[in-house]
């Protein structure tokens, strides 16, 4: 093995002896470099998620127009989705993703430019926000898909996915922090600018990989029949349709109080740019002590049951934060929605990256981007038109609701989700081959190590 790694690059620059099984993804070379690039750029992304919301806030002191915003950024990503993943299928991965960095790095230099020159309208802004969309509708199952040619041990796909949903999180926390600083500051266009110029370390770490030429699957077959042969995939799977039913549930009626933050921290908490850059980074604070919790993990045994747990830890939070009207107690609601939020998050993300064939491995993550993003921009006019009628407050009580009736019906189909899950874990070598049936034997149980 160690001279397969040598050919690849994936992991001569450091040995095994010392290294944590935490950070054990963090051996293979293309990882690293990813991880460096990646924590760079995503500070920035971060600080542009900030300053757009607060830009339109300040523009129009309108929730309607905030939910619009969000649902320009992300209804191309619902509607291109399953053609990206075709493409992501057909197409070197990592072009891909060079790409897109390339053209989200135009995107935010633009921002940047008309913010600064003081001639940014709500217009200019759903434009460049649905162009955004696009992009991302390509990125994202292009970055998931990629992952696994990063650590290329199989055995490592889920702490790489752990380590780089920290990686998320730890942006998360600083990127909001810094926005409000830089905001209060001077205004939010400085904050696109960084944003622009931190594409080119996620870049360069693309270039710099050394990866094998990936085998394409298509020989032949058009894109129209690989659409079709993805979405009959993914819908003849119990456990992937699961989880991304429930995951656009909570993408439709949880994710999108994000969009409501500025109102919270203006209206409900009296506040300013810092204490929406607070909400922001308890969200990430909470986020991050989940993605560390499974960085520990040492298989994907017992994460199944985590996902409806999660589900309703997230509703709870949320519940909590509508009733809230103190800052201190709103950030305690806010840790906890985080937490939940990013435990179900990742662990999905795992399973589904576990499960996968290979072939389909950029169809399947298309559709997981559909459950995660493309429901948003539905759930961003919902939530803002409902935070108009009833109040910012009782939307996110109602959103907390939703959220815990699916992870509900999500509990009750446990049981044949594991079934239908045993043969591949089996087959993988996570669990034994054993006589006993599945029902006797439960994936998620004591004997987990």
């Amino acid at each position: 093995m160690a001279s397969d790694s040598r050919q690849s690059g994936a992991a001569e620059d450091a040995p095994n002896e010392g290294m944590s099984h935490a950070w054990r993804a963090l051996r293979h070379r293309n990882f690293r470099l990813f991880f460096g690039g990646q924590s760079i750029s995503l500070i920035g992304t971060w600080m542009t998620r900030v300053a757009t919301s607060w830009l339109v806030y300040r523009l129009t002191k309108s929730a309607v127009l905030l939910g619009t915003v969000g649902f320009a950024g992300q209804i191309p990503t619902f509607l291109l989705a399953p053609l990206a993943g075709v493409v992501v299928d057909r197409i070197d991965r990592r072009k891909v993703l060079v790409w897109t960095q390339a053209l989200a790095m135009l995107q935010s230099l633009l921002l940047a430019w008309l913010t600064l020159s003081n001639r940014i309208t709500i217009t200019e802004i759903l434009i460049l926000s649905a162009f955004q969309g696009v992009i991302n509708a390509f990125d994202m199952p292009g970055r998931q898909s990629f992952m696994i040619r990063m650590v290329e041990e199989r055995a490592d796909l889920s702490n790489a996915i752990a380590i780089n949903s920290s990686m998320v999180n730890a942006a998360r926390l600083i990127g909001p922090s810094l926005a409000g600083v830089v905001i209060a500051a001077t205004n939010e266009g400085w904050c696109f600018f960084i944003d622009g110029i931190s594409y080119i370390a996620v870049i360069a770490s693309l270039l710099m990989m050394r990866v094998k030429p990936e085998t394409m699957h298509h020989h032949g077959v058009t894109m129209l029949e690989q659409l079709r042969q993805g979405w009959t995939y993914v819908a003849g799977s119990r456990p992937i349709r699961g989880i991304l039913l429930l995951f656009a549930l909570l993408s439709l009626m949880g994710w999108p109080f994000m969009v409501l933050m500025p109102i919270f921290a203006a209206q409900v908490l009296h506040g300013g740019p810092h204490t929406l850059g607070f909400l922001m980074g308890a969200v990430g604070v909470g986020s991050l002590v989940s993605a560390l919790s499974l960085v520990v993990r040492r298989s994907v045994r017992g994460l199944t049951k985590m996902i409806p747990i999660a589900a309703a830890i997230f509703g709870v939070g949320l519940i909590a934060f509508g009733f809230s009207h103190s800052q201190w107690l709103s950030l305690v609601t806010m840790l906890v929605t985080g937490f939940g939020m990013m435990q179900g998050l990742t662990t999905s993300n795992t399973i589904l990256q576990t499960l996968v064939d290979e072939k389909m491995r950029g169809r399947v993550m298309s559709y997981y981007t559909m459950a995660f993003v493309g429901m948003a921009p539905f759930g961003s006019l919902l939530a803002g038109a409902l935070a108009h009628r009833i109040g910012a407050p009782r939307t996110v009580i109602v959103s907390g609701i939703a959220c815990i009736i699916g992870s509900l019906f999500f509990w009750g189909r446990l049981g044949a989700i594991r079934r239908d899950m045993r043969p591949i874990y089996e087959q993988l070598g996570i669990i034994p081959r054993r006589e006993t049936s599945p029902e006797e034997i439960p994936l998620d149980g004591a004997a987990e190590s």
